[in-house]
């Protein structure tokens, strides 16, 4: 619609974490709400070559792609806002950059020159920021510089941008993000590091076209007039990002800055539609004004870093909106979970999510945790992890095999119910024993998962090694736990069910990937909706009664 593809950078200034992710994804949605194509890219200056063996206490939640990329947590907030899947393209790290320019040194491809930061890594990362344009599809690329203006690591970045932006002209736009500063003593917001940033950006060669301004408090009169003049943008192009209640009020607020209309303008884009956000209005409105309410338990061993489980948090809060129901999540620390302290932590609770995860730590506390809701009869949705305890719960308890365990944690178990398959032990000197990505499964008619989806055949994404063992699958299924999803071409279970209870899923795959602000993931929501009937329990009231 706009000819060629225009290309929109968006780096950050003064601080980091300012929200550059929120600000692509909500411009996006503008600019998607008026018929234009888009898609969002991360560009990350750390050297690992992708987030996949990061710390969660370091990156928070590592997001999969559907095809199989191991990605930033932004990545989740532009399918989220934007409802269109991201894939490998859409991130790129410094190390995956250098080892593709090494790669293509070792093959001969630079005929001998001396490789260099300029122009062999900058030439690299143009290729990939261009990479989502020469596809044709999209009218917009908005490109995500990880980072802060000033840092070492984003130098080649800045670099590239400034390459691109004499190369293409007006097909180009810079925006950054910076924040204004409240001083309590005086009582006002401060512009200082803004021009500061802004000069530090002009020194590395890269005008900025449109400035957004982060805020605890609005802005005073003429202050973006005073921003403008110093930095050498339009006063119009001085955006307040005022701290929002949710991130989803933002694309709300800089439509009202007019923010969308100024980048249109100076990528000489004119006779655009009227915006049309009707449908996030209505989401917004189910949102904050919910007819009801309702608490659910989040277990996992990162509940103090909330970004580790940042799509679970969001697809909650979809299935939440969708149910015109508040949800209140309590965060659960798995490694404070014990058989005798259980029911003080989760008592009262109306649904009961396990979370993902690897390794050995906090695992018991999540199988106690499964166990009280399974006794109980309370709404229970594990994922990854959380359904491979949930096997390793049911074994113990119900099928008495009291070694049961997953050759991940114990490799000596008598009980491997959970184990990595044969065909995968067979591939793991080529780096293969990860399933990343999207793969099928078809659901058993009449069960709990078919209704919810409403069709036999679906398609999630994995991140994972280990799977239940089918050796135990008919021992399992006699005693009340059955599979109820297997991928039709390994047989691999993907899902299992317990009978006789209000609502008990386990999935080996990740749902919350999938949720969007427009289709909210179904799983999600008839978890929700189960947990809403469940109401307050009986188990609430002997809690209750024990704490008094």
């Amino acid at each position: 619609m706009t000819g060629s593809t225009k290309y929109i950078f968006v780096t950050g200034g003064v601080t980091s974490s300012l929200g550059k992710g929120i600000i692509s994804a909500s411009l996006a949605k503008l600019l998607q709400a008026r018929g234009f194509t888009v898609t969002i890219q991360k560009l990350d200056p750390y050297i690992n070559v992708d987030p996949g063996t990061l710390n969660p206490y370091e990156h928070g939640e590592c997001f999969v792609t559907e095809d199989g990329a191991e990605t930033d947590l932004d990545l989740g907030h532009y399918e989220r806002f934007l409802d269109v899947p991201t894939s490998k393209a859409n991130n790129v790290t410094t190390g995956r950059i250098y080892q593709n320019v090494i790669n293509k040194e070792r093959r001969g491809e630079y005929l001998g020159k001396t490789v260099q930061v300029i122009p062999h890594i900058t030439d690299e990362i143009k290729a990939q920021i261009q990479a989502l344009g020469r596809k044709g599809i999209y009218d917009f690329v908005i490109t995500e510089v990880g980072g802060t203006v000033g840092d070492i690591e984003s130098l080649p970045y800045v670099e590239a941008i400034r390459q691109l932006k004499w190369q293409k002209g007006r097909d180009c736009l810079a925006i950054h993000l910076t924040l204004l500063p409240y001083l309590g003593t005086t009582g006002e917001l401060k512009t200082k590091p803004t021009q500061h940033s802004v000069k530090e950006l002009l020194s590395l060669g890269v005008q900025p076209d449109v400035l957004v301004c982060r805020t605890e408090h609005p802005m005073q009169k003429g202050m973006k007039e005073k921003i403008a003049l110093f930095c050498n943008v339009d006063a119009n192009a001085v955006i307040e990002s005022r701290d929002a209640d949710t991130i989803y009020d933002v694309p709300l607020m800089m439509q009202a800055e007019g923010l969308d209309q100024v980048v249109l303008q100076k990528l000489g884009i004119a006779g655009y539609p009227e915006v049309d956000l009707r449908a996030w209005h209505d989401f917004l409105r189910r949102y904050k004004h919910p007819a009801s309410e309702v608490h659910i338990g989040l277990v996992g061993k990162y509940v103090e870093l909330k970004d580790a489980y940042k799509s679970i948090k969001e697809a909650l809060e979809h299935a939440g909106a969708e149910n015109e129901c508040k949800l209140h999540i309590k965060w659960v620390h798995s490694e404070k979970l014990t058989a005798k302290n259980v029911a003080k932590h989760l008592g009262g609770l109306s649904g009961i999510l396990v979370a993902p995860g690897f390794g050995h730590r906090g695992i018991e506390g999540k199988i106690e945790a499964i166990k009280y809701a399974r006794e109980n009869r309370i709404p229970f949705l594990g994922i990854c992890l959380g359904m491979q305890m949930a096997v390793i719960e049911f074994g113990r308890h119900v099928l008495g095999l009291a070694d049961a365990n997953s050759t991940e944690m114990n490799a000596d178990t008598t009980h491997p119910v959970i184990a990595m398959m044969e065909e995968q032990k067979a591939i793991e000197n080529k780096g293969g024993t990860m399933r990343l990505g999207a793969y099928a499964c078809k659901l058993t008619e009449g069960s709990t998962v078919h209704k919810v989806y409403g069709r036999k055949d679906i398609s999630e994404r994995h991140r994972h090694r280990y799977e239940f063992n089918n050796a135990y699958i008919d021992m399992y299924k006699k005693a009340g736990m059955s599979a109820t999803g297997t991928n039709p071409q390994t047989k691999l279970v993907e899902i299992v069910e317990v009978k006789d209870h209000p609502w008990f899923v386990g999935v080996q795959f990740h749902p919350e990937y999938r949720s969007t602000v427009a289709r909210p993931h179904p799983l999600f929501v008839h978890f929700v909706k189960a947990a809403m009937q469940q109401g307050a329990t009986p188990v609430k009231r002997e809690a209750e009664v024990q704490q008094a």
